[in-house]
């Protein structure tokens, strides 16, 4: 039995993989089943193996990458479900402790890359959000929304979930004529502009992103509301400084996985003396369902350096010192899985503009990133919170039927 066999074969149970080694003998593991893919893969050269065994997830991704792992039957996507699938994050069986030493190395692994100081942060925006407009057009909705849509009926399109999703949290902020919005992490500008549009309200977007910076701006004068909906490069930290106590609202959506576990606490401070004494913030971010974790090494070096994917218990303690109270929660369990896919679906679609862009191997990576994604959220322990703080238990009202009723306004 090779090395690959022995892990491989207690792996997969369900579906199929062909393994095709570069001396031509060939592996089978796992058996068809109805639900889940059938693969075949061939591997190009002897260290393939080596690089896998050592790291698995950046080995098999780099040996895709550089065209060393072959998918001949399927795509990236099957494959890393198949896997994924077979070892879902809700399986059964006896649940152990998690061993120390475990948990020291998961915690000294990714504290290190996460300490993101003001200029740190801004170049690990920079090394994904910068890479140009162009692509994100390419397979974003029209809105240019780059975070879990809110996919309210199951058959909705990409654009109608995004569409939900920005009432939904619009609903959450309970936002009144004249008020002072305050968005961490603006992207290019589409919820910022919601806001204003169904709300008139006043809102300032900060980001990191030069390029985002650049259409959010645009996308303002050309509504005729840049008088209103302002855009600035600037970190929330700097912000703190500046414009203590005058947000009403406050909302970030997508940020927080970019801020690192060291920085948690001053996140939350600051976000703390931005609001008003009464005012509400929405925070919507990747999470774990489970303990704290870290992040792999594929992610930290090709995708998002610095980043971080908080488990709920982390990111609840951080806001305890600041006297924000958690007012409403909400975990959206598949809709970044329906989400991811139809961005995966639209970035093949567009391979050949993409690799016009690029090359082939940024597609592969690329489309190595969302499949892999896709799969930690629909069999892995990823998923998305949204949290509804205030600074003043009397400022909502006392039941969760506005949020309703004020999101099925919004989106007839």
């Amino acid at each position: 039995m090779t090395v690959i066999a022995k892990f491989l074969g207690p792996l997969i149970k369900s579906g199929q993989m062909t393994l095709i080694h570069a001396d031509g003998v060939t592996e089978l593991f796992g058996q068809p089943e109805a639900g889940f893919p059938n693969v075949t893969l061939r591997l190009k050269d002897k260290k393939v193996v080596r690089d896998i065994m050592l790291d698995l997830r950046l080995g098999a991704a780099e040996a895709f990458m550089d065209g060393r792992l072959i998918i001949e039957d399927g795509d990236v996507m099957d494959m890393i479900q198949l896997i994924r699938s077979n070892r879902p994050w809700e399986r059964d069986g006896k649940l152990k402790e998690v061993a120390i030493w475990k948990r020291f190395f998961d915690f000294f692994a990714s504290t290190f890359d996460q300490i993101n100081g003001l200029g740190r942060s801004k170049e690990n925006v920079a090394h994904h959000y910068d890479l140009g407009n162009d692509l994100y057009r390419l397979f974003l909705d029209e809105d240019l929304q780059y975070t879990c849509a809110y996919f309210a009926d199951d058959d909705m399109t990409l654009e109608q979930a995004q569409a939900a999703k920005k009432a939904h949290i619009a609903a959450k902020l309970a936002l009144s004529p004249g008020q002072k919005v305050l968005d961490i992490g603006c992207g290019w500008g589409g919820l910022a502009l919601y806001l204003n549009k169904i709300a008139d309200v006043d809102v300032l977007g900060i980001t990191l992103s030069e390029e985002q910076l650049i259409v959010a701006n645009a996308r303002a004068e050309a509504a005729g509301v840049a008088d209103r909906v302002k855009f600035e490069l600037m970190d929330y930290r700097d912000l703190a400084d500046q414009q203590a106590g005058q947000f009403d609202r406050i909302v970030s959506v997508g940020m927080f996985e970019a801020v690192g576990t060291p920085q948690f606490k001053t996140f939350f401070r600051c976000c703390a003396n931005l609001m008003t004494g009464d005012g509400v913030m929405l925070l919507h971010t990747i999470g774990r369902f489970g303990r704290p974790g870290k992040t792999d090494a594929f992610t930290r070096k090709y995708i998002f350096p610095g980043g971080y994917i908080p488990a709920l218990s982390e990111t609840l303690e951080a806001s305890e010192h600041y006297r924000l109270m958690v007012t409403d929660m909400e975990t959206l369990r598949l809709h970044y899985a329906k989400t991811l896919r139809e961005w995966y679906k639209r970035t093949v679609a567009n391979k050949e503009a993409i690799v016009s862009l690029y090359d082939e191997r940024f597609f592969r990576m690329w489309t190595f990133y969302l499949a892999g994604a896709t799969a930690a959220f629909e069999s892995g322990g990823m998923c998305n919170y949204q949290i509804q703080f205030s600074r003043n238990r009397s400022t909502l009202p006392l039941t969760r039927d506005y949020i309703g009723e004020t999101e099925k306004n919004l989106i007839v």
